[in-house]
């Protein structure tokens, strides 16, 4: 996501090495920079006025502090600026209120809204412990009322029926009945959307919101819409209290400028973000952090987040203990470490979050194949008996046929996953004797061909 713009940042702030304080003129050639980037990223105009004119006040004569550059000094600046833009800090949602409490979902049709509503309700389930309750009022679109039963079936809420013959407000009034009679803790409507703003649409909307009284009213845009998100965005917030906003399709091509520009035109900050098709793929959304993963400095505390909401602690704690016993690495335990990797989203959501140094040294990675080459192993793994998992070195000529025919891949990939695991089981070794720069080295050997840059 606005990769235009890291790239000329880090191209900018080479430029200024060697200056001992940022000036009109060392910088200008930067802003201008930075401006171009925003408008290529569909960043509404006005947007881009306020947030070039913010970071030329606060840049003129500040001092170059300790051992940092004038380029560094002003990515700072940028950094707070952009998080600002964005919202500053991370608004949670607000519950507090009789249960159960009613969140309103809006947008345009294809904005994501059915998908968002079942993403939002695994995780209210999953971070807050919430009983959550689906109902969609969308009368006008064929299958939308059973999509959105399948989806709420993924995630693990309540549905509550509804047909096409029935009034939206009718239906929304008795879902909420229904969660309070329940005892539901959060009750999502999901509304219908349009191709495009109407009239009928905005009296819909006000009328079911006049009707429910959500405690959040979310506004989701796609954020691949560029400037016509602003135009929509403006439409929604003149006819509807707005509370937050949830960008949708942040993983794809999206030119990003809608995360850049939704708030400002909204003055609602950006609660979430979707980051995927999956039910999973759905995050909080930290302005400060995103302003990070824009200039290239990546966001390793999401990252870690993510590993700790993926990653099984009582598993890692008993590797840890059987590491302490001298016991060796098996391929079951080989087998564990790529299904907690597949996790957290596999290697390319987690290259997404790494700072641009390290992600641009994987870009020669072809990352499909690495996936694929992933889920292969585990084939592979699955083809083998327990006595062969625990004790590889039993594998020989005959059991490898019957593990490749098993896996349906040839025994070269056999050979070649078993040599992996040998170089794996050398890491853990190494990690086992505290050799922790050398273990990386050996990751680096491991990905391959995969990372260059780590050797």
């Amino acid at each position: 996501m606005l990769e235009n713009l890291t790239d000329r940042l880090s191209r900018v702030v080479k430029t200024l090495r060697g200056e001992a304080r940022v000036t009109e003129a060392n910088s200008a050639e930067m802003l201008r920079e930075i401006r171009l980037a925003l408008l290529e990223a569909d960043v509404a105009l006005p947007v881009v006025r306020d947030f070039i004119a913010r970071v030329k006040e606060k840049a003129q004569g500040q001092d170059v502090v300790g051992s940092l550059t004038p380029g560094q000094a002003l990515v700072g600046i940028v950094s707070k600026e952009l998080a600002a833009v964005m919202g500053g800090e991370a608004s949670g949602l607000n519950l507090s209120t009789t249960p159960p409490a009613v969140l309103l979902l809006a947008g345009l049709q294809g904005a994501g809204k059915t998908t968002t509503a079942g993403k939002l309700a695994r995780w209210l389930k999953e971070q807050q412990k919430k009983k959550v309750l689906l109902v969609s009022v969308d009368i006008y679109r064929p299958a939308a009322i059973k999509q959105l039963e399948t989806v709420a079936a993924q995630a693990g809420a309540d549905f509550f029926p509804s047909t096409p013959e029935q009034k939206p407000v009718e239906i929304a009034l008795a879902a909420v009945q229904w969660g309070k009679s329940h005892y539901h803790d959060v009750v999502i409507v999901d509304t219908a959307g349009r191709l495009g703003i109407d009239d009928a649409m905005m009296q819909e909307i006000a009328a079911l919101h006049a009707t429910v009284n959500p405690i959040e009213t979310l506004f989701v845009v796609d954020a691949m819409l560029g400037q016509d998100a602003v135009n929509t965005a403006k439409a929604f917030h003149d006819t509807l209290p707005l509370t937050g906003v949830i960008l949708t399709k942040l993983d794809g091509d999206a030119r990003g400028g809608a995360a850049l520009s939704v708030r400002q035109i909204t003055g609602a900050p950006i609660k979430f973000a979707g980051t995927g098709e999956k039910l999973s793929g759905f995050e909080v959304f930290h302005p400060d952090r995103m302003a990070s993963r824009i200039l290239g400095m990546g966001d390793i505390l999401s990252l870690v987040e993510e590993a700790h909401a993926s990653i099984d602690l009582d598993e890692a704690q008993k590797m840890a203990d059987k590491f302490k016993s001298g016991k060796g690495f098996d391929l079951d335990d080989f087998k564990a470490q790529i299904g907690q990797m597949r996790k957290m989203g596999g290697l390319s959501s987690m290259l997404e979050k790494l700072p641009a140094q390290l992600a641009n040294a994987a870009q020669g990675a072809d990352l499909n194949k690495a996936e694929r080459d992933v889920r292969r192993m585990e084939g592979i793994i699955n083809s083998m008996t327990r006595q062969e998992r625990a004790k590889p070195e039993l594998i020989k000529a005959k059991r490898k046929q019957r593990i490749a025919k098993g896996a349906g891949v040839q025994v070269q990939e056999v050979n070649r996953m078993l040599k992996q695991f040998e170089q794996m089981q050398g890491m853990m070794k190494q990690l086992k004797k505290g050799g922790m720069q050398k273990m990386m080295r050996g990751m680096g050997r491991l990905m391959g061909g995969g990372i260059p840059g780590i050797r």
